[in-house]
């Protein structure tokens, strides 16, 4: 495919999941939350926000940072309205879902210095936003969840202080070793990731001269000094291996980290919540654990 044709299919894919249809497998929004769409001037470029709040609370709240998935090629932050809302509404926090840019116009590393850059200019403005800079937690699917990885690596350094992040069927690997792993083997022919569409992704992403392990969570030297980590992922997802191995390395670096594995389940499952009956307990399982990282530092 061509670039004008990448961004065509894109449109039209982003079209399709904010559509009346598209809910039914994207999930309707949580009525106890209200969604407000802003725009966000960095240095250069200016990027649109969906942020997600409760409809009742006056308290300061925990900040969750998003990133949505689509291979850094595709995605939108519409498609994580379910889970986003839900969030909002329950935990009760503030959800920023970032609309990072994309490629091929936009290639690695700027999807991650979208996200980071936010991070730092939410965090700057918090107490005006109604959130609390104490209590922040990133959290992405697939391509976002590398993102959010990436986030909180950076942040480790150059802070802010995270007190949690959620990475759901990350990508951790962005290498010439992409695809050897057994998961890619045992579900090469899944239709929900094929890795045609991996290998494109990181074709269409990865500059020739960008150090790919520089944007390849699990390929860093060390992975201390994390914040407490909660990693989801499907059994039948090619990627399955790249969270596995995350958790993996994370403890081996004493990073306390969590993975849950959805055994009926398909990559961007949270995503399709029509379609997977595991998004629900998965989404459960995502609540409890940013609800029990994010208020236990926070007074009453």
């Amino acid at each position: 495919m061509t670039d004008d044709q990448v961004i065509a299919a894109r449109e039209r894919a982003n079209r399709k999941a904010s559509s009346r249809v598209g809910r039914i497998v994207t999930g309707l929004p949580d009525r106890r939350a209200r969604i407000e769409e802003t725009t966000i001037n960095l240095p250069g470029r200016r990027l649109m926000l969906r942020t997600y709040r409760p409809k009742s609370t006056n308290r300061r709240l925990p900040l969750i940072v998003s990133f949505h998935g689509g291979g850094f090629i595709s995605g939108t932050a519409v498609q994580n309205d379910w889970l986003n809302s839900h969030l909002a509404a329950r935990c009760p926090a503030v959800v920023v879902s970032v609309e990072y840019r994309l490629a091929p116009e936009h290639p690695l590393p700027r999807p991650v210095d979208d996200g980071y850059d936010t991070l730092l200019r939410l965090v700057d403005g918090a107490v005006g936003q109604g959130i609390d800079p104490t209590a922040i937690a990133v959290m992405g699917e697939s391509a976002g969840g590398m993102i959010a990885a990436l986030v909180a690596l950076r942040a480790r350094k150059d802070g802010p202080l995270l007190g949690a992040q959620v990475l759901n069927y990350p990508t951790t690997d962005w290498t010439e070793t992409m695809t050897d792993y057994s998961s890619m083997v045992e579900n090469a022919d899944n239709p929900a990731l094929p890795l045609s569409r991996l290998r494109a992704g990181r074709k269409l992403s990865l500059p020739s001269a960008l150090d790919p392990r520089s944007v390849s969570p699990l390929k860093f030297d060390s992975l201390a000094g994390l914040p407490p980590t909660l990693v989801v992922i499907a059994a039948l997802d090619p990627v399955a291996d790249h969270g596995r191995r995350y958790v993996e390395r994370l403890r081996e670096d004493d990073t306390e980290a969590s993975l849950s594995c959805y055994p009926r389940a398909t990559h961007s499952f949270l995503s399709t919540p029509g379609l997977v009956p595991a998004a629900r307990p998965a989404r459960r399982e995502i609540l409890a654990f940013l609800r029990g990282q994010l208020y236990q530092a926070l007074p009453g």
